[in-house]
């Protein structure tokens, strides 16, 4: 926050709703709008060049949902959300993000959040565990069929179909899909939890590998196995990985 003013992205894919908040916050002194965006691609980019003191985020739009928004940008910038549906564990926001408005909401209450943001601001409180957060929010529709990865501004958006297999680096999950990589602020655990069963194994604490991708499982010393991928790509699998991957094969 500079001084007193907050500077504020909108984003929602409707004009009208991004105009009606603008109009709203018209009338709070110390306010400056600076970007509006109609899809995520465009909010993840506002967020990296322009480092927003808040978000107002629409949930439901095309090509990226306002929860792969919150996925991306992490605890960059403090959200309320703004949705026209209520099925969108909006509990979980009233707890962990600033606040949410639902669609149609009144001067009073866009009043009411913006100062509950100015005191998170103020307070300098930490941001929530954006994790835990997108994981209970996101809508429990089976496993992912993408997963979303952040490169400064820009996004790519990985068919899980594509990915060979995920190693551990770190504090960081790395993708190996088409003969590139693509590093990602993620835990194992959180990953596994996403990723279908049936399709991806965790062949070792620091691996999982998308089945469709192996070619055989060589014992190579006294209890050690590794898979061969197809592309001759050699991963360790551990006595409990290959345990999982017996039942598979």
């Amino acid at each position: 926050m500079s001084g007193d003013t907050l500077r504020v992205v909108i984003v929602d894919d409707e004009p009208l709703a991004r105009a009606v908040v603008r109009e709203y916050l018209k009338r709070h002194p110390g306010i400056e709008v600076v970007a509006e965006c109609g899809n995520g691609f465009d909010a993840v980019k506002a967020v990296t060049e322009l480092a927003p003191d808040l978000m107002f985020l629409d949930v439901q739009m095309p090509k990226l949902n306002g929860f792969e928004v919150l996925e991306l940008i992490g605890r960059q910038v403090p959200v309320i959300f703004t949705t026209a549906y209520d099925q969108y564990a909006l509990r979980a926001f009233e707890v962990h993000a600033v606040d949410y408005l639902l669609k149609p909401f009144s001067e009073e209450r866009l009043a009411e959040a913006l100062s509950r943001a100015r005191g998170r601001l103020q307070a300098q409180e930490d941001a929530p565990d954006i994790e835990g957060l997108v994981a209970e929010a996101r809508p429990r529709s089976g496993p992912v069929e993408r997963v979303l990865i952040r490169d400064g501004s820009q996004v790519h958006v990985l068919p899980v179909e594509k990915i060979d297999y995920v190693e551990a680096q770190d504090d960081y999950v790395c993708f190996k899909a088409e003969g590139r990589q693509y590093l990602k602020d993620q835990t194992m655990g959180a990953l596994e939890s996403q990723l279908d069963p049936a399709r991806f194994v965790r062949i070792h604490r620091s691996y999982f590998l998308n089945l469709e991708r192996i070619a055989r499982v060589e014992l190579y010393a006294k209890d050690s196995r590794v898979a061969i991928l197809r592309d001759g790509t050699r991963l360790p699998v551990s006595r409990a990985g290959y345990a999982r991957l017996s039942k598979l094969l």
